[in-house]
């Protein structure tokens, strides 16, 4: 049972921001020594403990504890006795406490059985630690807040050839009988959550840096033996990561070392433990055979994230657990300008505005909806999500924007110096930056509490006898839990008016200084903002939110107005999200005319469109043929019909396909690239573009389609494009699929990373019989339920399976609920996660809101459901 395992009768109670108080004790230094033992790890832990000034003077001493066998406790050297002590459900309770003593703790824990992976346990016969947001707890009995901060000393005592810890090392002494120890010492105070502790037969790649004042940083990749040459990509990121943050925010490394440690059983991607990031096997091993161009994006994007944590998360901490944004939006924000700077600028804004939209604004649409900063929460564990992430860091993002970037530097140097080694709250990086700026931003912090997407809408007119052009912006934002009534944000929209002829105008508000070249920002504060254009020659065409300058959504648009957008505007965004929008406007009308009864048919207009795309900037051109995603489409729904969007989106496909074959494969076979593998951003473009073309000549029926995708897949080269034509066949019931998915198994059977993508895209197959096939691959032999990365690769990419996983019998939903009741016994955390697909039943008709309300029923009936699926299940079901 999980150590949060709840009476099924006895609801958890909610913890609330309001009810914050500081901790009655703080921890100057821990003393921690490890004694490993798969079966049995003896920790003791030595405390120096001081009362807090801030806290009432007679508060007893509470310990948080979980799966611990408590062997000795000891008060400056004086051991305790039951009577001094009370062990409760929590952890431990000492009442009467001096203002100052050192503290001895001596448990006893057990690392193989650690399924939840919170804590330590064992991975692969080696030792690995996450302690992120309360594991910690599960290593010694300890105050498991962020607001307690302390000097670790670690000694790690094993036969382990590898032993790494926090901080600085010691010199290794050998112990006899194979048994060695060493001394991490960390110099930096940080919160336990940071902790982290590895050891076993690991290897690593060692690499080194020079910060820019001169000091060496050794640098070191530990993987498992034989993984040592997919290390390059992600040892190269790291070292780019930490130039870029010493020349953009002039951030420097402050330890003599930087390591990661890459284990296949983890809960989340990464976890940036300072000086020690422990990572997901996902985001460090690569290689061209066996990596996309997504995997190495994604591995650079992580790598950068988790060091970027140095400063904003490490040497600047949370207070508690509801500013976890301030750390998490700052650094997603500071990830996405980094990764912005190492390719295409614009075609990174828009995979960030996709992945938004997928993940954060459907959150924001769901019963699972909380502010960027929740008011309370039930299992934090379940507030790692897209709204504290993403949109954190659109907020952070619009606030640059409305202070300008100069000022937004300055905000950020001021925040490091006025709050190095603290645990602070959002409400503290707020004030740094108002105080940089000059401008006040009081109601902007609006954007923290308040939930849900704000909507826009625009209406225009143009007086041809004054030359004034008035743009009218309205704003609402819906309900969401606990909030029904919405006030209005402060929404920065950057724009430009464009001629007819798609040339740039300068444009003059009243109170303009001077007439203004390019973009501007307008802020729209109210629910309704009005901003008059004088010296206009003629009707202009509105270009807004260029860049995607708040993260909103935006109506009010004409067809006619976007396919102009789409064609002429110079911001690759607006020009993007243009041709999106009216796409989707096509679609849906698609839709409506099967949920009519009729044939759909698909605008000229849109072949005309995608046609025009063909020949512009590769990576651009591949982002902008890709028609609006299924689940996008549910978005625009009030109620989904999943057959109707799958079956439109496959007939605009073919006609597209159809239409522009003989142009796709001339450029289908003027980009394939014979000059081998560069990970260089054009080359990515290429191969995207290529496989953009592959694609659609697929869907348009063309006889040859289908073995050229087979050819391809065939080819091998890299993984990009094996992957992708597997992908392609997986969704044609042709026996090319059959003998694909055989050999890509065949091939990489030995690779758990690889073979990961074999079980996905195979959850992902549109065919008919993906239910039953996801069913057998659940008892494949290399299905593993104690792994996340295959759990994560079968069950939740089925999930996102729009049409196969909300099949009308239900079967998908049974399927789905089954591995969460098999998944919660033995972690939590990954089952709790896997819930919001089911709590999206509002949106569909009422005999799919039925099974999945019965599935939702089925896991809250579950004797022992953990604090975390609970929390998930009790409010999706609500």
């Amino acid at each position: 049972m999980p150590a949060d395992a709840i009476a099924t009768d006895v609801a958890p109670q909610e913890i609330r921001l309001a009810d914050y108080t500081p901790p009655p004790f703080l921890i100057d230094t821990v003393d921690l020594r490890f004694d490993l033992d798969e079966a049995a790890t003896t920790v003791v832990a030595s405390l120096s403990l001081r009362r807090n000034p801030a806290a009432p003077i007679d508060a007893a001493l509470h310990l948080d504890g979980e799966a611990l066998t408590l062997l000795r406790l000891a008060r400056d050297g004086t051991p305790l006795t039951e009577a001094d002590y009370h062990i409760v459900k929590s952890g431990l309770v000492i009442p009467d406490m001096p203002d100052a003593c050192t503290l001895q703790i001596e448990t006893r824990i057990a690392p193989a059985d650690n399924s939840e992976l919170s804590g330590l346990y064992v991975s692969g016969g080696n030792y690995f630690t996450q302690c992120e947001a309360q594991g910690f707890r599960r290593i010694t009995y300890f105050p498991d807040r962020p607001d307690v901060m302390s000097r670790y000393t670690t000694t790690i005592i094993s036969a382990c050839p590898v032993m790494l810890s926090n901080g600085n090392p010691g010199p290794i002494s050998d112990l006899g009988d194979h048994r060695r120890s060493v001394t991490w010492t960390d110099p930096h105070p940080k919160p336990c959550y940071l902790f982290a502790l590895v050891a076993g037969d690991l290897v690593s790649v060692k690499d080194h840096f020079t910060t820019r004042s001169g000091r060496p940083v050794e640098l070191g990749v530990y993987v498992r033996r034989g993984d040592e040459d997919r290390c390059a990509h992600a040892m190269h990121s790291l070292k780019t990561s930490m130039r870029w943050d010493e020349d953009v925010f002039g951030l420097e490394y402050d330890l003599d070392v930087f390591n990661i440690a890459a284990v296949s059983d983890f809960n989340m991607g990464a976890m940036e433990n300072k000086g020690l990031n422990v990572f997901n096997t996902k985001y460090v091993l690569a290689r061209p055979e066996t990596a996309t161009d997504t995997d190495y994006q994604g591995i650079e994007t992580v790598i950068a994230h988790e060091y970027f944590h140095n400063w904003t998360g490490n040497r600047v901490t949370c207070r508690d657990w509801f500013q976890l944004s301030l750390k998490e939006g700052l650094t997603v924000y500071r990830d996405q300008e980094f990764s912005a700077d190492q390719g295409s600028r614009s075609v990174k804004r828009i995979g960030d505005v996709r992945g938004l939209r997928a993940a954060q604004f459907r959150e924001d649409a769901g019963p699972l909806a909380h502010p960027v900063q929740p008011a309370s929460y039930m299992a934090i564990d379940n507030f790692y999500t897209a709204t504290v992430y993403n949109k954190g860091a659109e907020v952070i993002r619009m606030m640059a924007t409305i202070i300008g970037r100069p000022a937004f530097r300055r905000g950020m140097d001021l925040y490091f110096a006025r709050h190095d080694n603290q645990a602070v709250t959002i409400d503290d990086f707020v004030q740094a930056m108002q105080d940089a700026s000059g401008v006040d931003l009081q109601d902007f912090k609006l954007w923290y509490h308040q939930a849900g997407t704000p909507e826009i809408s625009v209406e225009d007119s143009y007086d041809t006898a004054t030359k004034r052009y008035t743009l009218t912006i309205r704003q609402t934002t819906k309900p969401t839990p606990g909030q029904p009534d919405k006030s209005p944000q402060v929404i920065p929209v950057a724009m430009g008016l464009l001629d007819g002829n798609g040339q740039q105008l300068t444009t003059s508000l009243q109170g303009d200084p001077e007439p203004v070249a390019g973009t501007r920002i307008l802020l729209a504060t109210q629910t309704e903002n009005s901003f008059e254009f004088t010296d206009v020659a003629s009707p202009p065409v509105p270009s807004l939110l260029r860049d995607f300058s708040a993260p909103v959504k935006l109506s009010g648009l004409t067809p006619d107005r976007l396919r102009f957008l789409a064609a002429h505007d110079s911001d690759p965004f607006v020009r993007w999200e243009s041709g999106q929008q009216f796409a989707a406007s096509v679609l849906l009308d698609m839709v409506a005319a099967i949920q009519a009864g009729r044939e759909p048919v698909t605008d000229p207009a849109l072949i005309e469109a995608m046609a025009s795309i063909l020949d512009q900037e590769a990576a651009f051109a591949a982002e902008a043929l890709a028609l609006p995603g299924e689940a996008s489409l549910a978005d625009k729904m009030a109620i989904v019909d999943v057959d109707a969007i799958h079956t439109a989106r496959d007939a605009a496909r073919a006609a597209i396909g159809q239409a522009l074959s003989r142009p796709l494969r001339a450029l289908y076979d003027k980009l394939t690239d014979s000059g081998g593998y560069t990970m260089d951003g054009a080359a990515i473009g290429r191969r995207s573009l290529r496989n953009a073309c592959l694609s659609y000549l697929v869907a348009g029926g063309d006889a040859q389609a289908v073995p050229l995708a087979k050819a391809q897949f065939d080819a091998g080269g890299n993984m990009t494009d094996v992957l992708t034509a597997l992908a392609i066949l997986s969704g044609e019931d042709c026996l090319q699929r059959v003998q694909a998915l055989d050999a890509f198994y065949q091939a990489w059977r030995g690779d758990p990373l690889v073979l990961d993508k074999w079980f996905a895209i195979q959850a992902l197959s549109p065919l008919p019989a993906t239910a039953q096939s996801v069913q057998e691959l659940k008892n494949h032999p290399d299905f593993d339920l104690r792994n996340p990365n295959r759990i994560r690769a079968l069950v939740s990419s089925f999930g996102a399976n729009q049409v196969r996983f909300h099949d009308r019998s239900g079967a998908g939903y049974s399927l789905y609920a089954d591995t969460i009741v098999q998944l919660d016994p033995t972690n939590s955390q990954v089952a709790a996660r896997m819930v919001s697909p089911l709590g999206q039943w509002r949106r569909f008709d009422t005999a799919r809101q039925t099974l999945m309300q019965a599935e939702l029923q089925r896991i809250l009936d579950l004797p022992g459901l953990s604090r975390n699926t609970f929390e998930m299940a009790s409010k999706s079901i609500a």
